[in-house]
């Protein structure tokens, strides 16, 4: 080592630990690529809780309501069975609100309650589309949280878990000229006044002052 400046022991000791700029390059690269990577995966998994959520969670609670789009048949009954009513109407579980459409378009004031937001959005649009935006709204609502006392026509297309406690519900909100109207599965104590269609698009009619074993109103 004698001999040999000491400048130059200090450059060859620094270039040992400077790294090449090739090699910085490609590590930079990799990291960029590491954090878009885990940006990607992340922002994935944050829209599909977003997404599913909404379907996942009616699904979770101890009665589910769930969609079931309505059949052209089944919409022909309902609005058959609502031929000569008047006044406000409702439908519990309004999906992607084509009863709600179809009441709007035979002159009701029409309102769909529905737990799932994007069904919600969704028939907002086509209310909108189908020029009955305004006399067709839809609420992101629990149905069970809801008072049905004001409607005159209510619309459910319900499961057998439902309809008893629905039943008990009902009988103690509606007024006494108020129809409920039932899809896919009847009430289980209830008389019907109506029914029509056969199969899953059978629809059957429940007047209020029926069901309370009271004399019909003309």
């Amino acid at each position: 080592m004698a001999g040999i400046p000491l400048e130059t022991l200090t450059e060859e000791s620094q270039s040992r630990h400077v790294l090449p700029a090739s090699f910085e390059a490609k590590s930079l690269q990799k990291s960029n690529w590491g954090f878009f990577l885990t940006g990607l995966v992340g922002g994935t998994l944050v829209a599909v809780y977003a997404v599913a959520t909404p379907f996942i969670t009616p699904a979770l609670r101890k009665v589910c309501l769930p969609f079931v789009p309505a059949t052209t048949k089944q919409i022909e009954n309902v609005v058959k069975m609502l031929q000569c009513r008047r006044g406000s109407l409702v439908d519990i579980g309004s999906g992607d609100g084509r009863i709600v459409i179809a009441a709007a378009k035979e002159g009701f004031t029409a309102v769909g309650y529905e737990l799932n937001p994007w069904l919600v959005w969704y028939s907002r649009y086509r209310a909108w589309r189908e020029g009955v935006h305004g006399s067709a709204k839809f609420y992101i609502s629990d149905l069970w949280k809801v008072t049905f006392s004001q409607y005159s026509n209510v619309v459910i297309f319900g499961v057998p878990q439902m309809m008893l406690q629905l039943e008990k519900k009902l009988e103690l909100e509606l007024a006494n000229d108020a129809r409920v109207i039932a899809c896919r599965f009847p009430f289980p104590h209830w008389t019907p006044d109506h029914v029509t269609g056969e199969g899953i698009d059978t629809v059957w009619a429940y007047d209020a002052s029926t069901f309370r074993g009271r004399e019909k109103r003309p």
